[in-house]
């Protein structure tokens, strides 16, 4: 075998697995960027379903206080938020929101609470619903900026 060729196909073939680096090297970086913007897309989509579910849950549950009717469009509203979280949450998200859903409709179904009555609730801690799905909410949230770096 000539030398000459020798020299040709060793170039041939440094050129070929440097472009084929340089073009793995190239997908693998767009994957990686597009899987962190996924990412980040997808937390601030839970933020602000989260946001969203606890003003109206708040709502809900303060109308409930003081009122033995319910405010259907509100809590549609409220349920609507739980169908969309049963897309994008994890199951104990969903499932101390749902648990949040069956206290405000039981929470109708009570006896309307007086002034005095809420003051105690408070000071007991019992008027805070939303504790427990924040705590499982920043959780969930912690463990998705996790797999982001």
């Amino acid at each position: 075998m000539d030398a000459s060729v020798i020299t040709a196909v060793a170039a041939l073939v440094g050129a070929t697995i440097g472009g084929l680096t340089s073009v793995l090297a190239s997908w693998l970086s767009q994957r990686t960027q597009a899987r962190a913007q996924w990412l980040a897309q997808d937390v601030v989509r839970r933020q602000d379903l989260y946001k969203e579910f606890i003003e109206e849950a708040s709502k809900c549950y303060v109308d409930a206080l003081q009122h033995d009717e319910a405010d259907i469009p509100t809590l549609v509203g409220l349920y609507a938020k739980l169908s969309r979280m049963r897309v994008m949450s994890s199951t104990k998200v969903l499932e101390s929101a749902e648990e949040i859903g069956r206290k405000i409709v039981d929470t109708y179904l009570a006896p309307d609470k007086t002034f005095l009555e809420l003051r105690e609730m408070i000071n007991s801690g019992s008027v805070d619903l939303l504790r427990e799905f924040s705590v499982v909410c920043r959780a969930e949230l912690e463990s998705l900026r996790a797999q982001q770096f």
